[in-house]
């Protein structure tokens, strides 16, 4: 929308429209330009010939009878485009924001949960990272683990708890499935928690 001081251009001509004349009192000139009425029906429209058009867009003024005050909330609301906002944290609840769940690769805001966690790890690398520790006590594995040791306990745990084994026993087929999604999180994680592992034996 315009405000004073804009290059207001002209709108086109409505070709399809119906004839009509200028709103400009004693102009008898077809009204082929629209501009809107004023700023509270912005979206309704005066028609006007060439010469008027540009008369009325030259003294267009937004903020004509507009207070200092109204004027500052008129420009802090096209800030957020006219939209509702809220201070960032407050639209969320009362609970603070958790920085354990912050990713900060750079580490740049060292003292989050999320550090310490990984500082205590490197204190002690002999033990698996938390997200890694339920599936390495499950498989019966003892931290570090290489890629043979845990295809070798999976081969074992999975001979021993097969349905087939066990006369179609549920609660060894539920232990199968308990197995099967430990196998697969340590598969994906193994290789990236064994170089954190060395970088943190490396820097010890």
């Amino acid at each position: 929308m315009a405000r004073k001081g804009d290059r207001i251009g002209l709108a086109a001509t409505e070709p399809e429209a119906p004839t009509r004349f200028c709103d400009e009192p004693g102009c008898g000139l077809a009204g082929d330009f629209r501009a809107p009425r004023d700023r509270t029906a912005l979206n309704e429209y005066r028609w006007f010939c060439l010469d008027h058009v540009r008369a009325y867009n030259r003294a267009w003024d937004y903020y004509k009878g507009m207070g200092p005050g109204e004027i500052e909330a008129n420009l802090r609301a096209d800030a957020g485009w006219q939209r509702p906002t809220w201070p960032l944290g407050r639209l969320g609840g009362a609970n603070p924001f958790d920085g354990e769940h912050l990713i900060d690769p750079l580490g740049v805001l060292g003292a989050t949960p999320l550090h310490q966690a990984r500082r205590e790890r490197q204190k002690r690398p002999d033990e698996p990272p938390g997200e890694l520790r339920a599936s390495v006590e499950l498989l019966g594995l003892t931290w570090p683990v290489d890629a043979t040791m845990l295809r070798a306990r999976y081969k074992v745990l999975a001979k021993r708890y097969h349905p087939d084994v066990n006369g179609g026993d549920r609660s060894a087929e539920e232990k199968l499935k308990d197995i099967n999604r430990a196998y697969s999180l340590l598969r994906r994680s193994l290789p990236a928690a064994l170089s954190e592992r060395a970088r943190a034996a490396a820097s010890a």
